[in-house]
């Protein structure tokens, strides 16, 4: 069974269909960062508001979770940098939206309820699922009132380019039964156990299987130019949906590769290991951003 897809995607390039999660809210992106759509005001969570951040980092969480897979790594960022969790629609405070159907149009909704704290240098991290929306927020980037970010990051996610990026139809996570799905998301620590209980299953269950809808059916293009945005990559060394010895591949989407980070574990390495990750995040960041010793941070 290939699960790799995403917990490692998101969707399709170019066209996608579905419901558009991000149609109604774009006016925030590419028209003045006043104001944060309605709709995407619960998007971006803040855990430890800084008054006149350096920068900023939105990390972007795995298909099925939620924001506070990255609770525990808020402590250990400089502590004038500020820390934004995205949340995706379908969960939570975002409960009442549809969740999104494709990594393009979900991006979008990304940049628009961040548009209004992009007035400063920023970076990206998504890990698995939320790799591959970063990479679309990049392909989508720069555009009015939404710069380039500074960096990215991306973990446990197979580039672009990748022959096996998705299962065949017939070997799809969504497509599993619920006994199946569950095992699966057990297996690889995707939900904690409490989540996968009878009581709480039958309500997550459409929500759970949307993501890995999206990350199965991401398509991008083939030969999209390579970003201008310096890039880094992390993974786990045993990791048996996205294999470390693929991760190198994403140094061909960008002008700019950084390093590429692997440590010992599986899908989700970094729960081991949080402040080594989140070291290695700030070094990478700090490389490339404002004032580092890597080039200086591109401009639209």
């Amino acid at each position: 069974m290939n699960v790799g897809a995403d917990m490692n995607a998101g969707t399709g390039a170019g066209g996608s269909t579905g419901v558009n999660v991000g149609a109604d809210v774009n006016a925030g992106v590419g028209t003045e960062a006043a104001a944060t759509p309605p709709a995407t005001e619960h998007a971006v969570v803040v855990p430890r508001p800084v008054a006149d951040p350096v920068l900023r980092v939105f990390l972007l969480h795995h298909a099925a979770g939620t924001h506070r897979v990255y609770t525990d790594w808020v402590p250990h960022f400089p502590p004038s940098w500020e820390i934004c969790l995205f949340e995706a629609p379908g969960r939570r405070r975002l409960a009442h939206l549809p969740p999104a159907t494709d990594a393009t149009s979900l991006a979008r909704f990304f940049l628009a309820a961040a548009a209004s704290r992009l007035d400063r240098p920023y970076a990206l991290f998504g890990h698995s699922m939320g790799a591959a929306v970063a990479y679309e927020m990049l392909r989508q980037l720069p555009a009015p009132g939404c710069p380039l970010p500074c960096w990215c990051g991306v973990s446990a996610c197979r580039p672009p380019a990748d022959p096996l990026a998705g299962p065949p139809p017939d070997r799809a996570v969504h497509r599993l039964s619920d006994r199946e799905l569950r095992t699966t998301l057990a297996q690889f620590g995707a939900l904690p156990q409490r989540a996968l209980a009878d009581a709480v299953w039958p309500r997550l269950a459409p929500r759970v299987r949307g993501d890995f809808r999206l990350a199965e059916r991401w398509r991008p293009p083939a030969h999209a130019p390579r970003t201008r945005v310096p890039l880094s990559v992390f993974g786990g060394r045993d990791d048996p949906v996205v294999p470390a010895s693929r991760l190198a591949a994403w140094a061909d989407v960008t002008d700019r590769p950084g390093g590429c980070h692997l440590y010992p574990g599986g899908h989700f390495y970094f729960r081991q290991q949080t402040a080594e990750v989140v070291a290695a995040v700030v070094g990478e960041v700090r490389r490339f951003g404002p004032g580092g010793d890597g080039p200086d941070a591109p401009r639209p």
